[in-house]
């Protein structure tokens, strides 16, 4: 299950994705007294601190502001240190760390078990198989993935989801599950009757997904879930092949972003020169500027209508806030994530990952798009009667804006 609003920190892909070993850094943490603990204790606490320390100091060293937010960073390690070295397994351990970084109000500093970070590689990880959004004050199912234990026991897109093992849903839910295991949830139909499942998580697929399908008047959906290769190339060849289609909605409502590498290409596939993508800012204040790439360009000449939403982030806002910048898209939905840190990630000493947060962004007017996210042109409120009746009223103002209407 994911939720389309929650911690963009884990869902979010970073702008930068480098994966480098945490080592040689140069701060070294607080030391925690390990003197008051049972001797049977002390090495797994020993093994605990050695990877909370690693995340420590990366931070400390590397984090875009140098000020971490004002945060007293030695004063932070001497309050959850104890907690991460008391941690009785690798999940304590790492909301320890998470609590660490929590202060540091940022989008893509992020820590991950090693069960999850393994979950990033291989793009696979236990799901139930829908996916919710809110609505009209509730938690609805957006979307059920196809061949998932969802969609096997009959759960449909417009439930109301009320609870999961007999606790209520609150405003942020970022479930976890394990293979195998059974959750049992209360839904409400589409009749608000409810529905009571126990529904088993197994491992699917978390790779992008991608849509094509032709629309009246000659216009063109794409659907896309990533900015990686595949997505790239996929988004080059959909724009080639419709190149003269007299506009397309590009859908980014279940994009959470990517790497900048692609994010360069597909920028560059709707212009016939390349153009500012912005500025990020390091550490040091130095501010290097990106532009798009045209080699290979499809150089598409139509209309642009752009979907977003709460879940659009990190290189999607990017891309959306620079076709917006010239003037190239008009941008249909809601307010997107505010998400759009460049980070990388460095593997711990267990394992795990630290995704830290090593860049600003400001899109090319100079907005800051961090915290505050990119407001639609067209702002369209999506309710529960729409979801439960197959409507799309994004969809419906993207024809309209293409039209000219």
């Amino acid at each position: 299950m994911k939720t389309r609003r929650g911690n963009f920190r884990f869902f979010a892909i970073a702008a930068f994705a480098t994966l480098l070993v945490a080592g040689c850094v140069s701060t070294p943490a607080p030391r925690v007294p390990l003197d008051n603990l049972p001797p049977s204790q002390v090495d797994r606490a020993t093994r605990n601190l050695r990877v909370f320390d690693a995340a420590w100091s990366l931070v400390a060293d590397k984090h875009f502001d140098p000020k971490l937010q004002g945060v007293d960073w030695p004063a932070a390690a001497k309050k959850f240190g104890p907690l991460a070295a008391a941690a009785a397994d690798k999940k304590a351990l790492y909301a320890a760390i998470n609590d660490l970084l929590e202060p540091l109000h940022d989008s893509h500093t992020h820590a991950l078990t090693p069960e999850q970070a393994d979950e990033r590689h291989t793009q696979r990880r236990a799901r139930t198989g829908f996916n919710m959004t809110r609505l009209d004050g509730r938690w609805a199912v957006a979307e059920v993935v196809p061949s998932s234990p969802a969609e096997a026991a009959g759960v449909q897109r417009g439930w109301i989801v009320v609870s999961r093992n007999g606790q209520k849903l609150g405003e942020r839910n970022d479930f976890h599950a394990h293979d195998g295991e059974v959750a049992q949830w209360e839904f409400l139909d589409g009749h608000d009757q409810p529905v009571r499942l126990a529904l088993t998580a197994r491992p699917l697929s978390t790779k992008p997904r991608q849509q094509a399908r032709e629309l009246p008047g000659g216009f063109v959906y794409l659907r896309f879930d990533g900015f990686d290769g595949p997505d790239r190339r996929w988004l080059s060849e959909q724009l080639k092949a419709h190149h003269n289609a007299p506009g397309v909605v590009i859908d980014l409502r279940q994009n959470p972003g990517g790497e900048t590498f692609s994010l360069g290409i597909s920028i560059g596939e709707f212009f016939d020169h390349a153009v500012d993508c912005g500025t990020f800012i390091s550490r040091s204040g130095s501010r290097g500027g990106k532009n798009s790439w045209q080699l290979g360009s499809a150089r598409y000449p139509g209309r642009v209508a752009i979907l977003i939403d709460g879940i659009t982030a990190s290189a999607a806002e990017i891309f959306s806030a620079v076709l917006q910048d010239f003037g190239r898209a008009t941008l249909i939905g809601r307010k997107t994530a505010g998400a759009v840190l460049a980070s990388w990630f460095y593997i711990l000493p267990d394992g795990g990952e630290l995704q830290l947060s090593r860049e600003d962004y400001l899109a090319p007017k100079g907005r800051r798009l961090e915290g505050h996210g990119l407001e639609p042109d067209v702002a369209v409120t999506r309710t529960l009667d729409d979801l439960r009746a197959g409507r799309d009223p994004d969809l419906d103002a993207a024809l309209r804006a293409l039209r000219g209407s």
